[in-house]
């Protein structure tokens, strides 16, 4: 299916022909990006889609330790005198 580019102010466009969208499902918000020498056009993604799911499975492989060293332990001073004001 052709198009044309055409001029939108200071910028270009193309119009998406309705056909195309119904077959894509594409709508409102998208993302586009340049490779190799073609424009995609993708849906946006939900921040942090997908987190939850990952999270689930590191936690399943037991993969969910943190990473740096554990906090240093209290000491008897610490626990017993120190007093916040």
């Amino acid at each position: 299916m052709k198009t044309r580019i055409v001029p939108i102010g200071n910028s270009r466009g193309i119009r998406i022909p309705k056909p195309l969208l119904d077959l894509t499902g594409l709508a409102g918000e998208v993302e586009i990006t340049a490779e190799g020498g073609a424009l995609v056009v993708r849906p946006v993604r939900a921040a942090r889609a997908g987190w939850a799911a990952a999270f689930r499975e590191m936690a399943r492989r037991g993969d969910d330790a943190p990473l740096d060293d554990p906090a240093p332990t209290l000491s008897g001073w610490d626990e017993d005198e120190w007093e916040w004001r």
